[in-house]
């Protein structure tokens, strides 16, 4: 049976993130707690920029889809500002959906 070495990994190297959950000291809790955040990032993102009433079994297979791609993201997040970029995302749509709708509100009362 072959020994397994540890992995030494700098923080220093890791996205902020990546530091906050850990990822350096357990690698395997810090990967699933990290591609919880992709995943609830990309998932807010997704539904104030892009999502649309579809049927229940075209949104399980978007969804599905969007699980799937968050591991490659979650790969990228370890070393790169993945979620940050995602929060920066998720603020924008949030202010332009924020903005849209009391434009509509002042457009139907006068």
């Amino acid at each position: 049976m072959v020994e397994q070495q540890p992995i030494e990994v700098n923080p220093d190297d890791l996205s902020m993130f990546a530091v906050l959950v850990q990822i350096d000291q357990n690698h395997i809790m810090g990967f699933w707690l990290l591609y919880a955040l992709v995943v609830i990032t990309s998932i807010v993102v997704y539904n104030l920029g892009f999502a649309r009433k579809l049927p229940i079994l075209k949104s399980a297979v978007v969804y599905i889809a969007l699980l799937v791609g968050c591991i490659p993201l979650t790969i990228f997040a370890i070393g790169m500002p993945v979620v940050e970029s995602l929060l920066v995302a998720a603020a924008v749509l949030g202010i332009y959906r924020f903005r849209l709708s009391r434009h509509k509100k002042e457009q139907a009362q006068g």
